[in-house]
């Protein structure tokens, strides 16, 4: 099942080739990246180990074979498990849009290909992929799920729906992710606006509204915040500066 967009063809990765560092990539026993920013979309499949990443598109365990995607400006953290973890990371256009997790048919055929040319090992893993089921999560990666979902969710309605007061649930929460409910919240309406930017001729009220903002005004302040640009700048057609 093909759970991601396409990349037509080798010259639609050119740019992201460019700013995008590729590669293997090894991650020690027990190794923790704290939350951090990539401004450029990739792919990171995982050869061995098992880890642990809570960002921006939620919460994922994988395992040798699994695939996550990252879009461009996402934020996110790892925790390696006992074994450490090798991982093949892909550059993929920023205006990538797509499933965030999956798993790869053939992982030692994507590394060979990548070791020659990483635009035919993106093509291929692009053909091949499988999508996974949603992990059986704890009530953190679960509210991450419904705020990625619905970013107009109300926390209050979902703490009481599972049992949680306000105080208890951004603890938890933030242990899980670094940042609160809130925050976890915003990013998700402003990703949200930033895939409605970049795909869709929506009229900049009609994405905020469509993105759960209060107004446009809002949105653009989130966008800016988020990017560094304006958000008329990564309307289509237009090529956005590398920031």
């Amino acid at each position: 099942m093909n759970v991601l967009h396409p990349v037509h063809d080798r010259h639609a990765c050119t740019a992201c080739l460019r700013a995008t560092p590729t590669g293997r990539q090894r991650h020690g026993h027990g190794e923790v990246l704290g939350r951090h920013l990539h401004r450029h979309a990739f792919a990171a499949l995982v050869l061995s180990g098992r880890y642990v990443e809570a960002g921006d598109s939620g919460l994922h365990q994988v395992s040798p074979g699994d695939v996550l995607f990252h879009a461009a400006h996402e934020r996110h953290l790892d925790r390696f498990g006992r074994h450490g973890s090798d991982v093949l990371v892909l550059p993929l256009p920023d205006t990538w849009q797509g499933a965030a997790h999956a798993r790869a048919a053939d992982p030692d055929r994507i590394a060979t290909l990548a070791e020659r040319d990483a635009t035919d090992a993106v093509v291929e893993l692009q053909r091949t992929l499988v999508a996974v089921a949603p992990a059986n999560d704890d009530w953190p990666g679960l509210l991450a799920r419904a705020l990625l979902d619905d970013p107009t969710l109300s926390l209050q309605q979902w703490g009481d729906a599972h049992g949680l007061r306000a105080g208890s649930m951004s603890r938890g929460f933030r242990r899980v992710f670094e940042l609160s409910p809130r925050s976890f919240r915003l990013h998700a309406r402003t990703h949200a606006a930033l895939r409605l930017l970049r795909g869709t001729r929506m009229t900049g009220a009609g994405i905020a509204h469509a993105s759960g903002f209060a107004d446009q005004s809002h949105m653009s302040r989130a966008v800016r915040a988020m990017t560094g640009l304006p958000a008329s700048r990564l309307r289509p057609g237009r090529v956005p500066e590398t920031a």
